[in-house]
């Protein structure tokens, strides 16, 4: 993985946590950067994130399978600080 595209993962999950993981801009910016790297087991899972925002429980599970992980059961703050703990160790 490229590190510039994980550094802008950190940076949009940064600003998600900070608009209090709720629908909005910094929602759109992470969504849309995890769509631009499908594939790839670190977006995926961000990506589950997102649709957890969302309420979409039924597409968060895909993404969970894509990446390769188990639904979250924590809280999104949980989540979000694990992603970017395992970006950091990347």
């Amino acid at each position: 993985m490229q590190t510039s595209a994980l550094n802008a993962l950190d940076r949009a999950l940064e600003q998600l946590s900070a608009a209090g993981f709720t629908m909005g801009p910094a929602w759109e910016e992470t969504h849309e950067l995890c769509q631009g790297h499908e594939g790839e087991s670190l977006f995926d899972a961000a990506h589950a994130l997102c649709h957890r925002i969302e309420g979409d429980d039924g597409n968060a599970g895909y993404w969970y399978r894509r990446a390769g992980r188990p639904v979250s059961t924590g809280s999104l703050a949980e989540e979000c600080a694990a992603l970017r703990a395992e970006i950091a160790g990347a």
